[in-house]
């Protein structure tokens, strides 16, 4: 692992495949509230190390300007501007608040980048294991509505109600991988895997193989979970549920995934998984169906993105 400005640590070589052939490296970087894991083939050390670390400078410049924790990135000036403002911004955020935006038309609200203030009143009762006082939660849902931002031409965002509070941790992480997946190849890489805390891109497979051994939980005849093996190549997965992260309270247990018209926790502890081409997709799919629980239309919504397939794996 490497320290945010320290140098980049070369963490193993598990294997040379033939004389000559390409060697299997990996390496590992915090961000955005996870770890961050490359693994790619390459024919010399230099030219590994020089592709991860242009990889991880990508995820940290766009941290820099998707971070909802920094007071002074991009996205969380937009938190500052007044009602009726027009600001243009960079092509990343625009692309996730574009793609974002998109998404919660499609998901009914189930899926909303304007959700900050409900997110910082539930960090803090994470933290604290406290559950948040019914007025603060009806306080913050009152300020949330992704009907408040307008995506325009031109990289342009309209501001339609002072004080909002953009969270992106729905599709950053997925938005992150694929830049950094961009990054790999334009350093020649071919074949790698970008993984952001179970959000993952994958290229082309590992040399001697049909593809990259990713395992996953699925519903088998009987409606049992089981774990199965996937081997994939240019697809990117993520995979979305509470079984690392939720508050227990008063006999009910509230996932850290929040429904933004509800104010809440999510309660009905699915896992969702979705395959997409693109991880940005895959994340912010995910998150929503999620949210939308086992009584709604989520293939509907999946039905939305032919490209992209998922399934729920109900407790």
């Amino acid at each position: 692992m490497r320290n945010l400005k320290g140098p980049l640590i070369w963490l193993s070589c598990l294997w040379c495949v033939a004389a000559g052939a390409q060697e299997r490296y990996a390496f590992t970087h915090p961000q955005m509230g996870t770890e961050f894991r490359v693994i790619l083939y390459a024919d010399s050390d230099r030219l590994a190390q020089t592709a991860a670390r242009a990889a991880f400078d990508t995820l940290d410049a766009l941290n820099a300007r998707l971070s909802d924790y920094d007071a002074q990135s991009e996205l969380s000036q937009l938190s500052r501007l007044d009602s009726g403002a027009v600001v243009e911004v960079s092509r990343p955020l625009w692309e996730v608040v574009r793609q974002g935006q998109a998404l919660s038309g499609l998901s009914q609200g189930a899926f909303d980048l304007t959700i900050g203030p409900l997110s910082k009143l539930w960090r803090r009762a994470f933290r604290q294991q406290q559950f948040p006082d019914f007025k603060q939660i009806e306080a913050a849902r009152a300020r949330v509505g992704y009907e408040h931002i307008q995506v325009l031409p031109g990289q342009r965002l309209r501001v339609l109600s002072s004080g909002i509070k953009l969270d992106a941790g729905g599709i950053a992480k997925g938005f992150a991988v694929d830049a950094m997946t961009e990054t790999l190849l334009a350093c020649g890489i071919q074949s790698s895997l970008v993984d952001g805390g179970g959000d993952i891109r994958i290229t082309s497979p590992p040399p001697g193989t049909t593809g990259w051994a990713i395992q996953v939980q699925q519903m088998d005849s009987l409606g049992q979970s089981q774990s199965v093996t996937l081997h994939l190549a240019h697809r990117a997965i993520a995979t979305s549920g509470d079984y690392y992260r939720y508050l227990s309270w008063e006999g009910s247990r509230y996932s850290h995934i929040i429904d933004p018209r509800t104010g809440l926790g999510v309660q009905h502890g699915a896992q969702v998984t979705v395959l997409c081409p693109d991880c940005a997709t895959a994340d912010a799919l995910a998150s929503a169906l999620s949210v939308m629980g086992p009584h709604s239309d989520w293939e509907g919504l999946l039905r939305a993105y032919p490209d992209c397939e998922g399934w729920v794996v109900w407790k």
